[in-house]
């Protein structure tokens, strides 16, 4: 079998990152003792959630492999299920090596008014991991070990661009993805979870961005990512197919439920009131979106499906993610709820129909997300006001803070398809296409 140059510099990366890690200079390990919390500051509870919580969300990457693999025909069912558990590889390495520093790093941004605003993190404040010990972090996570923080949103990382697969599943060469992948980690993610998540971050210390677990940060990149890619790809040759194993959907359903625990519960950093607020909504509100979807398929003519069950529970966990944290169990069951009924119409939209969503990536995550970031503003609870309780200057900078985020991650994504492309075609040929990727490009089958 011939082997690509593509290949031969592939792997030379990563043996390069995986020697230069073994000679990075100890001396950059030196801890600030100003960053840093003593040990005695750890709490053991804290330490066993999120070690937990750090578990659950891996877990949900199998589980959307599941996911989506059920969903496609059945030619491609090994290749897209791969795509997204490759995620754990490739994401991984790149956390550790300088995804860390770009996204909780020191911030790199501007000063207004005397007051800094980050755009991305400092790629030399913890490259290799250099620095994350065991001593809790001040300002990011100051009762749990910083190495644990740091695995925790790593997960995070790994997740997100295993949603966008869904999109171009069925025609996108493997190491195209790969490379994209990496250029949406670098150029999309970190600068996006440091503007929301670092204590300095535009969004967060500016506009008061309100994101409990990763509405934004994961759901709306991740569904205007996969929106850019269905109109660079293209539409697949042959657009119908059958899914090719319900009971793999519904596996993956579940997986994804049980992990979105440690997503969103997780996200308090503590076993708290805050953590057993966000573990109730999230039940609840996948719960209403599930039958909420179900019976609108039904109001509208279509069956009660497995499938429509499993994606409506889906959308309701996606939605309930930025507000988990600050809503009551009865404004969950509502968020559910109305964010099912938008999600199907989108998923039913004709004009949306035109472009090869794949599996609807946009109409469920990219949307769910649009859905739980406006909900959020509105009923959520806590130091900053929402409209409901009087902060209108908190819904106004959510909704510009919406159309920068929507902006930046659809024409940057749109940029980084467009580079990948120009140095790795994206789209397999029309042959490879017909036979099955997961022939064409793994020599592998179901059957």
């Amino acid at each position: 079998m011939k082997i690509g140059l593509k290949w031969i510099v592939s792997f030379s990366i990563i043996a390069l990152v995986a020697i230069g890690g073994l000679f990075w200079n100890p001396s950059s390990d030196t801890v600030n003792t100003g960053e840093f919390l003593s040990e005695d500051k750890i709490v053991g509870a804290d330490v066993a959630w999120i070690l937990a919580a750090a578990g659950l969300v891996l877990l949900m990457t199998p589980g959307l492999s599941f996911f989506y693999g059920g969903m496609v025909g059945k030619k491609n069912v090994i290749s897209t299920m791969l795509q997204s558990f490759i995620a754990l590889g490739v994401i991984s390495i790149l956390w550790v090596v300088v995804g860390f520093s770009l996204s909780f790093g020191d911030s790199l941004g501007f000063t207004l008014n005397g007051i800094h605003y980050g755009i991305i993190g400092n790629p030399l404040s913890y490259p290799f991991f250099s620095r994350v010990g065991v001593l809790p972090h001040h300002q990011m996570a100051s009762t749990i070990p910083f190495i644990l923080f740091a695995l925790f949103q790593m997960k995070f990382a790994v997740i997100t661009p295993a949603i966008i697969t869904g999109s171009f599943a069925e025609r996108v060469r493997f190491i195209s993805y790969l490379l994209f992948i990496v250029l949406f980690c670098l150029f999309i993610y970190t600068p996006l979870c440091h503007m929301v998540w670092h204590p300095e971050g535009l969004l967060n210390k500016y506009f008061g961005v309100k994101d409990f677990a990763g509405g934004t940060v994961v759901h709306m990149s991740a569904g205007f990512a996969a929106l850019a890619g269905a109109l660079v790809v293209g539409n697949r040759k042959n657009p119908h197919h059958e899914p090719s194993n319900i009971p793999y959907v519904l596996l993956g359903t579940g997986m994804l439920w049980f992990g979105w625990f440690g997503f969103n519960a997780g996200s308090a950093l503590s076993a708290s009131a805050s953590a057993a607020t966000a573990f109730g909504t999230t039940t609840i509100a996948s719960a209403s979106a599930m039958m909420t979807w179900i019976f609108f398929d039904r109001i509208n003519g279509r069956s009660v499906s497995a499938l429509g069950a499993c994606i409506g529970a889906v959308v309701g966990l996606v939605a309930i993610t930025p507000g988990c944290g600050f809503v009551t169990i009865q404004e969950s069951l509502f968020i559910g709820f109305i964010t099912a009924i938008v999600s199907n119409v989108m998923v039913n939209w004709k004009a949306l129909k035109k472009f090869d969503d794949t599996l609807d990536v946009f109409a469920c995550h990219g949307v769910g997300g649009i859905m739980g970031m406006v909900l959020t503003a509105i009923f959520a609870h806590g130091e900053k006001a929402s409209l409901l309780h009087g902060g209108v200057e908190v819904f106004l900078h959510h909704m510009v803070a919406l159309i920068l985020v929507s902006a930046f991650t659809f024409f940057g994504s749109l940029l980084l398809y467009k580079i990948t492309d120009s140095m790795i075609t994206l789209r397999v040929s029309e042959e490879s296409e017909n036979r099955g990727l997961d022939l064409s490009q793994h020599e592998e089958s179901l059957m």
